[in-house]
């Protein structure tokens, strides 16, 4: 794209902005060429695949290693206000400077000005990580398993959050397919420890894990269920999640001679911090529920997870991205309460027209020109307001409110 060295974060920010946040070409090929010119990191990556609960289950695993003395890399995705939230060291981003610096070194590699968005910052992330003599490198594939830019790296464990329909037009129209492609994740000799699947979506991962010689776990063999009551992430979803991830968690500490105390476990646990998962907060007097359940699977997790805490929103701001199966989703946003339901247009060109579903979704639905307008119109409602359909709607909130980004 003309550029040789990057001079400052903005020009950064720029070039990445040019790569396209939503331009795929699913292939392993530019990866593999940049790392086999770069030669890959000796870090021991733990590599988190699946549908639903990755950025929470990658978030558990961090925060355990984290309380037992252990410096860890996570990268996660999508990023709400900017890209540097992807790549984080102990739970902090890097400074920007740290950025182009990685940044330059890429673009200075063979191959290194032909990674995709996505691409280009998983290896700065691999690069960060190793700069930073990380001790773990806690990977979250971004989409399916066998394509993804993640794979590239051979980690040492792979653990699989429960899978379901969701990015059909990429991955395949049926879970099988969904599957198959993420267990694509799994290499030859690996150890991989698996959530709780539905047999269509289990048996792909069997078959992969038996044709290559792969060991497959199973994390309630493992762990004991993790009450949710204990957790820093909210719902009694993240109980499997977290069950998930403290059985990877045991494994790895076997497998690295660490020894692990319940004590730290449940202090890792107690203390994780992903913002946009269920998270309550207080906004001008009223409260406001924020997830970024995005497919029916999620949709589905999250209304079990209001109903156990006996939660009825008195209104739900709803939006989605045009390549979900909104058809699907949109009988349980409108469960979801007995209020109205906003549809704000989002800044996004992957979005649905607010117009339109909010006509899908009813009489009690309405568009709104913003997310601005939405909140507004949701003054004289009485209960908690929940935000939710897509984790780009919440970057549009935290737009407005930055501060809710971080713990309270």
């Amino acid at each position: 794209m003309g550029v040789t060295q990057f001079n400052d974060y903005d020009q950064l920010a720029e070039y990445m902005d040019r790569l396209g946040l939503f331009h795929m070409d699913l292939t392993l090929s530019r990866m593999e060429a940049f790392w086999k010119a770069r030669g890959l990191p000796d870090i021991p990556v733990v590599h988190v695949v699946g549908t639903n609960g990755k950025g929470s289950t990658s978030t558990f695993f961090g925060s355990i290693a984290r309380a037992h003395g252990l410096k860890t890399g996570l990268f996660t995705s999508p990023h709400f206000l900017s890209p540097r939230e992807r790549v984080q060291v102990n739970r902090t981003v890097l400074p920007r400077a740290l950025w182009v610096e990685l940044a330059n070194e890429i673009l200075s590699t063979p191959g290194g000005d032909e990674l995709t968005y996505f691409e280009f910052q998983t290896c700065l992330a691999m690069l960060a990580f190793e700069r930073q003599e990380v001790d773990v490198a806690i990977m979250e594939a971004g989409l399916g398993g066998k394509f993804d830019a993640t794979n590239v790296f051979k980690p040492c464990l792979t653990l699989f959050t429960p899978i379901g329909m969701d990015h059909e037009k990429i991955l395949g129209p049926t879970l099988k397919d969904i599957a198959r492609d993420k267990a694509g994740a799994i290499h030859g000799g690996s150890h991989v420890i698996t959530g709780v699947q539905v047999t269509e979506a289990l048996i792909p991962l069997q078959d992969r894990a038996k044709a290559v010689g792969a060991r497959f776990m199973y994390a309630v063999d493992m762990a004991d269920p993790v009450e949710d009551d204990l957790l820093g992430l909210p719902g009694i979803h993240q109980s499997a999640n977290a069950r998930l991830a403290l059985a990877g968690w045991r494994y790895y500490a076997v497998e690295k001679d660490i020894r692990s105390e319940h004590v730290a476990e449940l202090f890792g646990l107690e203390t994780a911090f992903l913002p946009g998962r269920m998270q309550w907060i207080e906004l001008g007097g009223k409260a406001f529920i924020l997830d970024g359940a995005h497919n029916s699977h999620a949709l589905e997790a999250l209304s079990a997870a209001l109903h156990a805490e006996d939660i009825r929103p008195g209104a739900v701001v709803f939006a989605c991205l045009k390549d979900k199966d909104c058809t699907a989703m949109l009988p349980l946003v409108q469960g979801l309460t007995d209020g109205p339901i906003l549809v704000p247009s989002m800044e996004n060109e992957r979005a649905s027209d607010a117009e339109t579903l909010a006509g899908l979704l009813g009489e009690t639905a309405r568009s709104a020109e913003s997310m601005e307008q939405a909140l507004e119109a949701c003054e004289d409602v009485e209960g908690p307001i929940l935000v939710c359909g897509s984790l780009y709607l919440l970057s549009e909130f935290y737009l407005l409110h930055p501060e809710f980004l971080s713990p309270n």
